[in-house]
């Protein structure tokens, strides 16, 4: 049911609060849904609920929909990019009014005598919309998810069948059905949730990683950094737990895949893959795709790590550019190690930046991708706007809930 005139006034007055406010409103909304449904932390991902990822993630999304209240529409991309998580994490209809609860008691807690029963009574109508807009796209979702080909509903168990180490910090999780039904297929770029019991952790954990090979093999992979904890920074649980534990002919439970940042293979301008550490897992799965296709286009794919010993998937991308004229591969070392420099195993020392860039693709008239850390990817994005590349050419994804680059 459409909002009236009057609850869309109120919803917009609002939004010079949320943006003061809205993290304040967010991190309180976290802390009540938690102490009032603690049975789902068992969803939701507590390493980035203590960095306050998600937090920011959510007050973003919530002035965004305060912003275009009137056109909600125009919000529709992010809530599908949000909806696929929300599907590979298992989030149902029934969570909806749970969330709605916490969150209009997370207004009333935070703006106190500025939350009158006006401005609550427009949110929650609001929500009552908002929430109906996640709840038929990811409706849509599941059941695609559940019917395609190989499908599957909810989580799947799986079998390990490789394990390889990338490099001093990534390693590679080769895993097929332990049913030995078919598998369901998946676009470049995708992802799935994988789903683990730590011993001695009170609750499940779930992850979210890109498949690093290109679709149509009879596994998925994924490739993991160890997350090493740092100052004020503990170790990633289950990054860690993967690479210590984890061994081939274990089992593991994971989601069917999702996701919306896949390469555009009808495209016919130069490709452009960019990434940064860890960042080119779903760059490798986008550039076998486009290989595979064989298409008229040129590819250029360029990787930057610290050194060579950190740097996964060098082999193969090498490989790669051996079998295939049309590819070119490039990569950067911010410290190149000795033996990086006695191998010539890199070509650029230093950090990306414009120069670069513009040696190593010659036009901006191309299509661009690229993930990584964000102050990665805001200096590829910086770079490239810079460039005059239009922004519908630019495509990228954070690993985690969404930020900005700005």
């Amino acid at each position: 049911m459409p909002l009236q005139k009057d609850t869309i006034e109120i919803i917009k007055s609002t939004v010079p609060i949320l943006e003061v406010h809205g993290t304040a409103i967010t991190t309180r909304f976290y802390q009540l849904l938690f102490s009032r449904h603690p049975e789902l932390l068992h969803v939701f991902n507590h390493a980035n609920q203590k960095q306050g990822r998600q937090q920011t993630a959510l007050a973003n999304a919530v002035y965004a929909a305060a912003v275009h209240i009137e056109r909600l529409e125009a919000i529709l991309p992010a809530v599908r990019q949000i909806a696929h998580k929300h599907r590979s994490l298992g989030v149902k209809p029934e969570h909806y009014p749970i969330v709605g609860q916490c969150l209009l008691a997370a207004i009333r807690d935070v703006l106190q005598d500025a939350a009158s029963e006006e401005i609550l009574d427009a949110w929650a109508q609001a929500y009552g919309v908002i929430a109906d807009a996640f709840i038929g796209v990811e409706a849509e979702m599941y059941r695609q998810a559940e019917t395609q080909p190989g499908g599957w509903k909810d989580f799947r168990e799986f079998r390990v069948i490789r394990k390889e180490q990338e490099s001093d910090s990534i390693t590679s999780f080769y895993m097929a059905p332990l049913d030995g039904g078919p598998l369901a297929p998946f676009e470049a770029g995708q992802y799935i949730s994988l789903k683990v019991r730590i011993p001695g952790e009170e609750h499940t954990l779930i992850r979210q990683y890109s498949l690093s090979d290109r679709p149509g093999q009879p596994y998925y992979r994924i490739s993991v950094k160890r997350e090493a904890g740092t100052e004020g920074k503990p170790d990633g649980k289950v990054s860690v737990y993967l690479h210590d534990h984890i061994q081939e002919g274990d089992r593991l439970w994971i989601s069917a895949p999702a996701g919306d940042f896949t390469v555009n293979l009808e495209d016919s301008r130069p490709l452009v893959l960019i990434s940064g550490g860890v960042g080119l897992t779903p760059m490798v799965s986008m550039l076998g795709a486009a290989l595979e296709a064989q298409l008229e286009r040129t590819v250029t794919f360029i990787h930057s790590a610290v050194s060579g010993d950190v740097h996964a998937m060098k082999a193969e991308l090498l490989r790669l550019e051996r079998e295939h004229p049309a590819l070119s591969v490039r990569f950067c070392y911010e410290k190149p190690t000795a033996a990086d420099r006695a191998e010539g195993a890199f070509h650029k020392e230093g950090y990306l930046d414009l120069h670069v860039l513009q040696e190593w693709i010659g036009e901006p008239d191309a299509d661009f991708y690229f993930c990584g850390p964000v102050p990665f990817m805001k200096a590829v994005n910086n770079a490239l706007q810079e460039w005059g590349v239009p922004s519908g050419s630019i495509h990228y994804e954070f690993f985690g809930p969404a930020g900005s680059l700005q």
